[in-house]
């Protein structure tokens, strides 16, 4: 039988994450909050709420604040994660979905797919999205339509590449080319998004900075493919 969890990575969302905890201990019983090294008044904020908070002594990153929450699901005999960002741009209300595909294919990734053309989506996201469809696809022969999406059902014993997993936002990324390379299917299940207004939203990705990283992640990955993800899919494709 499944037994599923929800993940919160959070960093500096003091303003969010106690309210995107609560919402998904409405639909889940079983909530962890990872703070990755708040400065803020996040660990104040979730006192009180039914949620086990794994806390990080400094700032080390998304992926890594993933890899802790993914460590402690384990131990706890969860067999899938549901992973949520702190900011609130996701509805835990459409977790119960998420939950029915995954059900349906528990092998599965399940991937939230955002609405990318709604009106206060962030063009910058918009665009930094397609490009990364299109390395994904080229990266793993699968077409999936929002791979940035932090809005996830990950099966715990289909987890790969977790000890070269980077520490920031391009992880999520890496997870699912190394999943896809093993034979895993992405399934996109429709979500929806909210986007603070600007001025009022909480964000930590450095956009040169970051963009660099994940153009330098995707080369990497390219290469990975033709010595790795290829002759993986062939060996599948022989052995039925």
């Amino acid at each position: 039988m499944n037994r599923y969890c929800v993940i919160i990575p959070t960093y500096n969302n003091a303003g969010t994450v106690a309210e995107v905890a609560r919402r998904a201990l409405a639909v889940c019983p079983n909530v962890f909050v990872v703070d990755d090294g708040s400065t803020d008044d996040t660990a104040a904020g979730l006192k009180g709420l039914d949620v086990r908070v794994l806390s990080h002594e400094h700032n080390r990153g998304k992926g890594c604040a993933l890899k802790t929450g993914f460590k402690a699901a384990r131990e706890a005999g969860f067999t899938h994660a549901v992973t949520v960002d702190a900011d609130g741009q996701h509805f835990p209300e459409d977790i119960p979905g998420m939950v029915e595909a995954s059900d349906r294919n528990p092998g599965d990734y399940i991937i939230g797919v955002r609405n990318l053309t709604s009106e206060n989506m962030p063009r910058q996201n918009t665009f930094a999205n397609r490009f990364s469809n299109f390395w994904f696809r080229l990266q793993t022969g699968q077409r999936l339509a929002d791979t940035q999406s932090g809005f996830r059902i990950y099966p715990l014993d289909r987890l790969y590449g977790l000890g070269l997993l980077t520490s920031r936002y391009e992880a999520e990324l890496e997870l699912m080319v190394f999943a896809a390379w093993h034979g895993v299917r992405m399934n996109g299940v429709p979500v929806r998004v909210w986007y603070a207004p600007e001025g009022e939203r909480v964000s930590h990705f450095r956009p040169f900075r970051d963009f660099f990283r994940i153009s330098v992640l995707n080369t990497l990955l390219c290469l990975g493919a033709v010595v790795i993800g290829l002759p993986m899919a062939l060996w599948r494709k022989m052995a039925g």
